[in-house]
C-alpha cells in the first residue's frame, strides 16, 4: 500500500516557439532567466545551475526519458503536464506532451492540468525593450463546440494506458477553476464525450489558492475562511480540490500587519523591499485541517523563489536545502496517511520549475538531495 500518489506538475515549457521569440528573443526558454539571476541578500541561492539534465531542451526524447527515471528514483507516480488551450483552437507549448504520446516514450504514467490563465509579457521575465505588460493570449471560452473539439484534440492522451486514474476515472486538473464562466456545464459534457468514446469519465480536480482574499470577516478564523473557500470551489462541481497553501502560510507565519506591509510596498514601490521567508517555517505552516479530508489534495511545495523572473519584485523562500523539504515532504504524508489509499494524493509543485525555484531535478549544489529526500519519505515503514 503506497503511504502517498506523488503526481508532480511539469513545466512543457524548455524549448523554443515562435511567440517567446518574438516577445524576449530568438531561441529563448526559461533557462534564458534562469542562467542570469543573481543573489538579492546575503547567502542567496542563485543563480542555480542545473546538474545531471544540464540546460535541456525537451525536443530531445533522450532527456524527457531521464526526466522521467529521475522521477522513479524519487517514488513520483507520474507526471501532470501542464496544458494551456486558450480557446478557438489556439495552444502553445503543446510539443512535449504530443511527443510522449506520439511515441509512447517515457513509459511513465501522466495526466493534464488546464492552467487557465492569460498569457502577458510577465509570464516569463520582461525584456528591456517591452514598455509594458502585452497580452500574447486572452484566455477565452468561446463555445460548446471549442469544448468538444478540445476533448478530441486530447482523445489519444485520454486513451493512452498511462493515462493516471483516480477511482477508476481520468484525472483532469483544472488551475484557477473560478475562470470558467460554466464549469459544471464544461464537465458534464466531458464526461458524456467520454462514455461516448468509450472511456470511464473523469475524475476534475479543482486547483485553488486555499486561502480567500483577507478581510475583517474571516481574518480571525483562517481556517474556516480556507474551509468555506474549498466548498465555494467545490460547489462548482468539481470531484476535489487541489489545494495550493502559500498565500495561508506566509500569513500564518509572518502575521497580517506583515502580508499587508509587503503588499502595499509592491504596488508603491516595487522591489524596494524583498518578500522573503525561511522555507522551513512555511512549510510548517502550510497545511491547514481542511487539507486532511478525503476530497482534497494537498500540494508540497518543492521550493519558491521567482527572482529568475521578477528580480526583487518576487517573493522568496530562502533555506530551502534538501533536509528542510524532506520535513515538508513528512508534513504533507501526514496530511494524506488517513485517507482511501486512492485519495492519498499530493500535488508536487514541481518537477521543473526553475524560474519559480521549485524543482526537483539536480542541482549544482545538492545534486539529487530532493530526490533521495523524497524516497525516504515515500519508502520508510
Amino acid at each position: 500500500m503506497s503511504k502517498a500518489r506523488v503526481i508532480a506538475l511539469y513545466l512543457p515549457q524548455y524549448h523554443p516557439i515562435p511567440e517567446n521569440n518574438k516577445y524576449w528573443g530568438e531561441g529563448f526558454t526559461e533557462w534564458t532567466n534562469v542562467a542570469q539571476a543573481r543573489p538579492l541578500f546575503k547567502n542567496h541561492y542563485q543563480p542555480r545551475i542545473p546538474a545531471d539534465l544540464g540546460f535541456y531542451d525537451l525536443r530531445l526524447p533522450i532527456i524527457r526519458k531521464q526526466q522521467a527515471e529521475l522521477a522513479k528514483e524519487a517514488g513520483i507516480e507520474g507526471f501532470c503536464y501542464w496544458h494551456y488551450w486558450f480557446g478557438g483552437g489556439k495552444e502553445v507549448l503543446q510539443m512535449p506532451f504530443d511527443e510522449v504520446v506520439k511515441s509512447k516514450e517515457p513509459d511513465f504514467p501522466f495526466c493534464l492540468g488546464w492552467a487557465l490563465h492569460d498569457w502577458t509579457t510577465k509570464t516569463w521575465e520582461k525584456g528591456s525593450a517591452i514598455q509594458k505588460d502585452t497580452v500574447i493570449f486572452k484566455q477565452t471560452f468561446p463555445s460548446e463546440e471549442d469544448d468538444i473539439k478540445h476533448f478530441y484534440r486530447l482523445l489519444d492522451a485520454f486513451k493512452d494506458e498511462r493515462y493516471i486514474k483516480v477511482d477508476g476515472k481520468l484525472l483532469f486538473a483544472i488551475l484557477v477553476p473560478q475562470a470558467m464562466p460554466e464549469p459544471k456545464r464544461f464537465m458534464d459534457l466531458w464526461n458524456e464525450l467520454a462514455k461516448e468514446n468509450d472511456l470511464p469519465g473523469f475524475h476534475f480536480v479543482g486547483i485553488i489558492d486555499s486561502m480567500p482574499e483577507i478581510n475583517n470577516n474571516n481574518i480571525n478564523n483562517i481556517d474556516k475562511a480556507v474551509d468555506d473557500n474549498i466548498n465555494k470551489a467545490k460547489a462548482m462541481g468539481f470531484d476535489a480540490i487541489g489545494t495550493t497553501g502559500q498565500k495561508y502560510a506566509e500569513l500564518k507565519t509572518g502575521g497580517k500587519m506583515r502580508k499587508l506591509l509587503f503588499a502595499a510596498a509592491r504596488r508603491i514601490a516595487p522591489g524596494a523591499l524583498i518578500d522573503k521567508y525561511d522555507y522551513s517555517k512555511i512549510m510548517n505552516n502550510f497545511y491547514s485541517p481542511s487539507d486532511s479530508r478525503e476530497d482534497v489534495y494537498p500540494q508540497l511545495l518543492s521550493g519558491w523563489d521567482r527572482s529568475p523572473r521578477s528580480g526583487r519584485k518576487a517573493i522568496i523562500y530562502y533555506n530551502n536545502t534538501p533536509d528542510a523539504f524532506k520535513k515538508a515532504a513528512q508534513n504533507a504524508v501526514d496530511c494524506v496517511k488517513n485517507k482511501a489509499p486512492e485519495h492519498r494524493i499530493i500535488f508536487l509543485n514541481s518537477w521543473n520549475e526553475w524560474g519559480e525555484g521549485a524543482y526537483m531535478e539536480p542541482d549544482l549544489k545538492y545534486g539529487k538531495g530532493k530526490i533521495k529526500a523524497l524516497k525516504k519519505i515515500l519508502s520508510d515503514r
